[in-house]
């Protein structure tokens, strides 16, 4: 497939896009290809929103390399107190099969007075998060479901940034440090102060994303050049020199469980939709304002980003078609892969 042709399959995504800004990326073998509309550009940052646990998952597969963690460490070994009931997992968090609700108790009343309309978020923080961990009752024993948490992946970054020495405040920080420094984001971070494509949320625009407590679930923000940058070094972990990292990268790919009924399995936060000439992985995310895919296919060196300035929409339209044009640039159509939700 020519560079130009691969922009040719882009253009139909980007014009799928609903935001008034849009950058979609693709990678396939040494071919790179980058488009944007609106006011965006490849280096323009984007709410990732559920995205962002990718990078979490990527940051707890690099203290396991170095060995600070095991993925079948206890969550409390790292917490101020002992949580009761069966052992709640660092691999049970990252698999979403730890038991804990989508949301923690709490954070929706704190919303409906800090602005479910604007800020859901920003009047939860780190104590909150604990506070609430104390007070949840698990929907079913550790291991045995999966069920989407947006307050497991919180959770998760808290305990990691525990588990370094630091406190649970420190997940930007670490990484930035173990992550995002080392594969060269520079546009990846979770700072709301930094300037970033505004957000849109039923045509009006919506101010930056706030996630004091939560912040490992859905908290950075990355760019089209960041992400395919990402994408590139998943495709290809022997190009990363830092060994612990390196390993990190082929961990986070690799199969963890079976999710019952779907055909689709569990990596490591990563979704993988096994292929009879390879497997997929994506994941998606949403924020008020924000719509983000991004997915990879390591047999061909296929790789896919799609960030659009709107919230999604229920049937989420841009996540399927962004999936659909992956699958068309490995140019090895498979039937049977099923519509997708949007994680957010």
């Amino acid at each position: 497939m020519t560079a130009t042709s691969l922009t040719g399959r882009l253009r139909p995504l980007l014009a799928a896009a609903g935001g008034p800004a849009a950058a979609v990326a693709a990678v396939r073998g040494a071919e790179r290809v980058v488009l944007c509309r609106g006011p965006a550009g490849e280096d323009s940052r984007f709410e990732t929103g559920s995205l962002t646990k990718t990078f979490t998952a990527l940051l707890l597969a690099e203290l396991a390399a170095r060995g600070e963690v095991r993925y079948g460490d206890r969550a409390d070994r790292y917490l101020p107190f002992r949580l009761p009931g069966p052992p709640l997992t660092l691999l049970h968090l990252a698999t979403h099969t730890s038991g804990l609700p989508r949301l923690p108790p709490g954070l929706l009343t704190r919303a409906a007075r800090s602005g479910w309309l604007s800020n859901p978020y920003a009047g939860f923080y780190e104590d909150d998060l604990l506070v609430s961990l104390r007070r949840t009752r698990l929907r079913h024993r550790p291991g045995t479901r999966v069920l989407y948490s947006n307050f497991g992946g919180g959770l998760l970054g808290h305990v990691l940034a525990r588990a370094a020495g630091g406190t649970g405040g420190d997940y930007a920080a670490l990484l930035a440090d173990r992550v995002t420094g080392p594969l060269g984001l520079s546009r990846t971070d979770c700072d709301s102060n930094t300037p970033q494509v505004t957000g849109y949320w039923h045509g009006r625009p919506r101010p930056a994303l706030r996630m004091p407590g939560l912040v490992a679930a859905g908290a950075v923000r990355s760019s089209a050049r960041d992400l395919t940058r990402l994408l590139g070094a998943l495709l290809d972990p022997g190009s990363v020199p830092d060994p612990a990292l390196r390993t990190a990268l082929v961990e986070v790919q690799r199969p963890r469980l079976s999710v019952p009924r779907t055909g689709s399995r569990l990596c490591l936060i990563w979704n993988l939709r096994p292929r009879p000439d390879g497997a997929l992985l994506h994941h998606s995310g949403g924020t008020r304002g924000f719509t983000a895919f991004a997915g990879f296919l390591p047999a061909s060196g296929t790789a896919l980003v799609a960030l659009t300035n709107t919230a999604p929409t229920p049937l989420a339209p841009f996540v399927q078609a962004a999936y659909g044009t992956l699958r068309t640039l490995d140019a090895r159509p498979v039937d049977g892969d099923g519509p997708l939700g949007c994680e957010t």
